[in-house]
């Protein structure tokens, strides 16, 4: 090899090095340019316009507020209950014999004593007949031993019989007397008879289908009867309530014996009657821990109907002059129950409130607000301290009584 090859590759080497850190000068040199572009372009335009917005005025939000108010406040314990008829009566014929007639309709409403059906009345009177005819001969056979008895008397008197003629005559006395006793007895049945062919109500109530035709031979003994008749004035509903609130219960009873207590349908929308506690079961079901109650309507307009499944709310106790805001109102959060309020410059500020009872979409408040305040009973989802509100009117929350 000669002395000039070895110069050669240095010189070689010394000009690849110098073009790649060329290369990569002009690489850096191109990021740069990239970054200072998206800089200009991208970031700092995002950083004013953020700045613009900033500096632009807050929007309000669209609210819906009320004033609280004063007024009582109803608590009530609700319990799903069912009506019970107080008396409910299977009709049934009390003598044997042919069906005659059904004087009555099936639905009807009815008194105690309205006669619902007819019996054949004829074997019962042939039955009279025969107990008065033997009434009659043991009358008869009783009148004349009474005849005899005075004549032995005094003739015993006269030493002309003996003493137990006279005895004998006294026992046949006494045997007439049992006749005509059982003689009458027979009567009173036979008639007793007739007056059962006769089938009465036994309650007032209402009808309910009827259960066997006229022309039918029926009995005593049959295990249907003729038709049945339940009685709806007054009616009942049985509710049962948790254990828990029954020392509430047993205590109110000792001041008011007889509680209010309301019956409404099962939307809990419409009331059907109003009524008062009847009783409190003595036992608590150990299933469930629930104790079953008793309450008592008039039911005069027939809104109740038995079987019916209706919500039964116990009034226990009315809180007098209390603070009262729509439960819409009510917001929670990790410090506990609050309400916006809505500020006389028209911002949304939020209030600490200690609820006592909330009750059919109204909250009774204990303590934080004062009567006239506005809450915001719509639209609170969106506030924060400071927002700007604007009020607008909605029918759908009215808290009733505004």
């Amino acid at each position: 090899m000669s002395p000039e090859e070895p110069e050669l590759r240095d010189e070689q080497a010394d000009q690849a090095g110098s073009a790649h850190r060329s290369r990569r000068w002009w690489i850096i040199a191109a990021v740069c340019l990239a970054a200072i572009a998206v800089y200009f372009f991208w970031v700092n335009p995002q950083r004013q316009s953020s700045r613009e917005a900033s500096k632009s005025p807050q929007v309000s939000v669209s609210v819906v507020a009320l004033p609280a108010g004063t007024s009582d406040f109803s608590i009530y314990l609700t319990g799903l209950g069912s009506v019970t008829p107080l008396n409910t009566v299977t009709v049934k014929t009390r003598v044997d014999g042919q069906l005659m007639e059904v004087l009555y309709r099936e639905g009807q409403l009815v008194k105690k004593g309205d006669i619902l059906a007819s019996i054949d009345p004829r074997p019962f009177k042939v039955q009279l007949t025969q107990a008065e005819g033997q009434m009659a001969r043991d009358t008869a056979l009783l009148q004349n031993a009474r005849v005899d008895l005075e004549r032995y008397q005094v003739l015993w008197q006269q030493d002309s019989i003996s003493k137990q003629q006279l005895d004998t005559q006294v026992a046949l006395v006494h045997q007439y007397e049992g006749n005509v006793k059982a003689d009458q007895g027979q009567i009173d049945s036979a008639k007793l008879q007739l007056v059962y062919c006769e089938i009465t109500a036994p309650v007032s109530g209402r009808l309910g289908l009827r259960l066997v035709d006229p022309g039918n031979i029926v009995h005593a003994s049959d295990a249907t009867g003729l038709v049945v008749v339940t009685q709806l004035q007054p009616i009942t509903v049985i509710f049962s309530i948790s254990e828990d609130y029954l020392p509430t219960v047993v205590e109110k009873m000792k001041v008011t014996p007889e509680m209010a207590v309301e019956a409404y349908d099962r939307d809990q929308k419409r009331k059907l009657a109003t009524g008062s506690l009847l009783t409190v079961d003595n036992t608590i079901d150990p299933n469930t821990g629930t104790v079953k109650l008793k309450a008592l309507f008039p039911n005069s307009g027939n809104q109740l109907f038995p079987n019916q499944f209706v919500n039964a709310r116990l009034l226990v106790n009315i809180l007098k002059d209390v603070i009262v805001v729509p439960a819409a109102a009510i917001q929670r959060g990790p410090k506990g129950t609050f309400v916006y309020i809505v500020k006389a410059d028209h911002t949304a500020g939020v209030r600490a409130v200690s609820v006592s009872e909330i009750q059919e979409g109204e909250a009774a408040i204990k303590t934080g607000l004062a009567a006239g305040e506005l809450v915001v009973v719509e639209g609170a989802e969106r506030l924060r301290e400071g927002s700007k509100v604007e009020l607008r009117q909605d029918k759908g929350t009215q808290r009733k009584g505004v």
